[in-house]
Parts: structure tokens; sequence; C-alpha cells
């Protein structure tokens, strides 16, 4: 199991949460309530790790449990990353996938509706995560650590835990900002039961994410002194980076805010963190160890965590059985679902990997005539279950991964930095040209690949090789102003085959039809 356990917290904080869904006044009957787990240090301790838990499992039964956290979807597409990236990939020219399962057609021929189960899924994901964390807020104010007789480090300790559940929920908060842009909102200052949430919207809400981050910045431990896998100053610093740079998409042209960008970006880039030797040791069955570079994993494990969604999915579903899925270590593995549109092999001009080692592809079919056969586009073949020494992790099916996902990590601060600085932002060219140079270096294994200029689009295409289905496509095209419309394609977009012009109400999903018809306070996006 990777350093922080997540499964001794979920009994415990599940209880608490469901044992809060009635009104105020009624004695709980279930006997573990809030007030026994979280009687000891220890109790926090683990129900902090169903908050963290949260992002990479499904339910409290396992992954072939009857039902898990998420009500009305299939359990093993119910995980956090496997929505998130459904949505900010399968929509873009970087995957497409061949499965017919509901929904999941809908998202790279652009034609989903509020009815949609995944749409949905992410959106309670989200929310689920959110009640998770305010519950365990309020439950970890001064006077409720003071009323259970816990002190000194201990207490000291509970408030940095408090910190890191702002942190999560902060970061939950930014997926629904930035892909829903007008969630209901809820706090740890809200009423437990019979309470209808208001709607915010993406200008409000983008206040208070920054002013949560800004405010646990200095309550969080220092950059990689916490933990694997849990939050530190270094990942609230990247995530208001990452808000910064795409300030205009939230709050409009002329709300620009690349001066924060930069002044973040190079709070993370001088921490403690500080390149891998090696791009492709991200992206393995040991990606947790000596990883100097990840700021913030989902961490995974093939025993004690076992899930059909996070990198399980990712990397079962980007191998077919005649790749041979036992190289990539998932030898029961290779589910034949997702690769990518020739867009994105192209953008290393050379995609054999020989110049660019960042190019990992499979196949010998660019062209995707039909977007239901695995083998039209090539496969991406970036994350795998071997580790470092080939070895394959323990896992009791061969299908289960132990990869973790990075959230966060330094190479992108490299690229916030040279984008926010090229769009007008206060900084040095020179230095940008710098950081983009060292992530060539690394991919070139050499200065070959160095650059001495560039432009913003050379920022965009430096991201696609860096950055490819690690979530961030959707959110680059946007900002890029090239997700919709007709000034970029790639083929299927808006379902043909050569792509076409997709409507620009399309740049936000709907809120969910069955939650909008349950909150009257809540109205619906934009052309849905």
């Amino acid at each position: 199991m990777k350093a922080f356990k997540y499964i001794a917290g979920i009994i415990m904080l599940a209880a608490t949460v469901s044992s809060c869904q009635k009104d105020l006044n009624r004695v709980p009957t279930n006997a573990l309530t809030a007030d026994k787990v979280y009687s000891t240090p220890e109790g926090y301790k683990q129900s902090l790790a169903k908050i963290y838990g949260a992002f990479a499992l499904t339910g409290n039964g396992g992954p072939d449990a009857g039902e898990g956290d998420i009500a009305g979807i299939d359990q093993g597409t119910s995980d956090f990353l496997r929505l998130f990236w459904n949505l900010q990939e399968l929509t873009t020219d970087e995957a497409a996938i061949v499965w017919n399962d509901p929904g999941l057609q809908d998202f790279h021929v652009m034609n989903w509706t509020s009815t949609n189960v995944m749409i949905r899924g992410l959106y309670s994901r989200c929310l689920y995560h959110i009640t998770a964390c305010n519950e365990f807020i309020r439950e970890s104010t001064d006077e409720k650590i003071a009323s259970r007789n816990i002190s000194g480090a201990e207490a000291e300790n509970i408030r940095r835990y408090r910190a890191e559940a702002r942190f999560l929920r902060a970061f939950e908060y930014w997926v629904l900002m930035d892909l829903f842009g007008n969630p209901p909102f809820v706090t740890e200052n809200d009423p437990i039961g019979k309470f209808t949430p208001p709607q915010t919207n993406r200008a409000n809400l983008f206040n208070y994410i920054e002013s949560e981050l800004k405010a646990i910045e200095p309550e969080l431990v220092a950059a990689k002194q916490n933990e694997y896998g849990r939050a530190d100053q270094a990942a609230a610093q990247a995530l208001l980076a990452r808000i910064y740079l795409n300030a205009e998409v939230y709050l409009g042209s002329g709300n620009n805010k690349y001066n924060d960008a930069i002044t973040y970006a190079e709070k993370v880039i001088n921490s403690a963190y500080s390149l891998n030797t090696s791009y492709r040791s991200l992206f393995l069955g040991d990606n947790n160890v000596n990883n100097t570079e990840t700021i913030f994993a989902i961490n995974y494990d093939g025993v004690n965590s076992q899930t059909y969604g996070g990198t399980t999915y990712l990397i079962n579903a980007a191998v077919s059985g005649a790749m041979g899925p036992a190289t990539f270590g998932v030898p029961n593995g290779g589910w034949s679902g997702m690769r990518s549109t020739r867009n994105l092999p192209e953008t290393f001009g050379d995609y054999s990997g020989n110049t660019d080692k960042r190019a990992m592809f499979a196949g010998n079919k660019i062209e995707m005539d039909d977007i239901t056969i695995f083998t039209d586009g090539l496969a991406v073949a970036k994350f795998s279950n071997i580790t470092s020494t080939g070895t394959t992790p323990p896992s009791p099916n061969g299908v289960y991964t132990s990869t973790d996902f990075p959230l966060f990590r330094l190479a992108e601060m490299y690229l916030v930095y040279a984008e926010a600085v090229k769009r007008g932002g206060t900084g040095s060219e020179a230095t940008a040209i710098g950081y983009i140079n060292l992530l060539r270096q690394r991919a070139y294994g050499n200065n070959s690949g160095n650059i001495s200029t560039y432009t913003l689009n050379d920022v965009l295409n430096e991201r696609t090789r860096e950055l490819y289905w690690e979530g961030f496509r959707r959110s680059d095209l946007i900002r890029y102003g090239r997700f919709t419309g007709s000034s970029y394609l790639w083929p299927w977009k808006g379902g043909a085959r050569n792509g076409r012009a997709v409507e620009a109400f399309r740049a936000l999903f709907p809120l969910p039809s069955s939650d909008v018809n349950a909150n009257p306070n809540l109205v619906q996006n934009q052309g849905y």
C-alpha cells in the first residue's frame, strides 16, 4: 500500500456522514456517531484517509459491491478520475473511445445532454467529496478539538488535517467551476439535513477558491514535507497558478491574472520539488518511489485500493490483447477502449519516440476512419503498471494497477510561467525559454530540441507533448479558443469524420437535469 492508507477511514467517516441526514434533534440510529469517530487523534487521521480515499475509491464495499458512494451509476465507472478524465480528454483530439456505454460516445462527438449519466456522475462525485470535506472541517474546529481534550502537537496535527480538507474541497470546487460553471454551493457553515443549496456562479466561486487557498497556504505543511499523496503548500500554490492562468475563462475577457499566475508558479518552481530525470518513470507502477516532481497524486494500489477506475481504467482501456497486456503490467487486462486522434501524435512531428521520448504510441494506423474500431488511431502507451525495474506490482486479478495519477506536477508550473509571460504577465521570457528547454532536454536526452524563441502556440504544443492524457486538454483548448467553433478541428469533433464547428455553449457541461428538477435554486447553463 502507498504511504497514506485510505482504507482505515472508510467505514468511520461514511458512518458519520450518513448519520447526519435527518433532523438535527434526532439521535442517530447508527452507534458510530461523530463524537465517537473524532474522539481521538487516530480517529481524525482515519477520517482524513477517507477524504483522500474518495478520490481513488468508489465506495466502502470494494469495486464489485452492488453499489458505491454514488447512486444511479455503475460503480466501476463512478470514481473521480475515470469520470474527470472522460470529460476532459474524450471531448478533445487527445482521445476517443470505442465502447458504447451509456453516455460515453456523447463526449467525442460533443452532443451530450443534461441527462448524461457520466456528467451526473462527476458532478455527484465532486459534491459527495465536498460534503465529506465539510463534515471533517466542521468536526475539526478549535472548539471541537478542545472539547475532546486533544491538545499540543496532536491538536496541531488536526489543524493541518483541516487545512488539507479545505484544499481538497477547493480542488473539487475548481473542478465544478471549470466544467459546470455555476454549481450549488455548500460549506461547513450550512445546516445539515433539510437544506436546499443555493447556486453560485463562476466569479463568486473563483473568489472563494482563491481566498480559501490563500488562507490555508501558511497552514499547510511546507513543500515536500508531508506524507506522499497528501497536500502541501506547493499543491495549494499550484492550484492558484492554474486558476490564475485561466482567470479570463472564469471571470471574462479583460480580467486576466497573469502576474499572479507567474507569482504562484514561481513559488512552486522555487520549492523543494525538482524535475525527475526520467519522464517515463512518472507514469509507471512504482511512480510513488523517488518521485521528486509530482506535487500531488491520486494513489492507487492493486491490492489495497482496488477500483475499475483510476489508472486501472487508463492503462487497461489503452491496451489491447494484441499489444501484450503483460508488458503493461496487466496480464489479464487489455480492454481495447481508448486511443488518440492523429492530432496528438502529429504534434510531435516524429512520433516514433526516437526523437522526443515523450511520444509513446503504438499501432499502425494513425487515421480514425471508424470511431468504433480500436486500431483506427494510435494507442497511447504513456501509462503502465510495469515498474521502473521491469516488474509487475501485486494484483489479485492481474488487472488492478498500482500506478499513481499526478494531479499536479512541477512541469506544469514551468509551462504556466511561460504562457503567462507570453500573454503579458510580468516575467522573464529568457527564464521561460529556459524552463521549456529543461522539459525538452529531458525529452530529447540532449540539447538538440532546445528553442531560442517561442510563441503562444508553441506553449500549447509543448503542453500537449508534456501533459497529454493527464486531464488538461479540454481546459487548454478552451483557454486558447479552440474547443468549440471551427478554428480547430479533429476527427469526429461534432460527429463529422473530419470534424466540424461545435456550438459555443459546449464549453460548459450542463447541470444534471435530475438536480435542476430537485433543487429550485438551480438555473440550467445556457444551451441545455
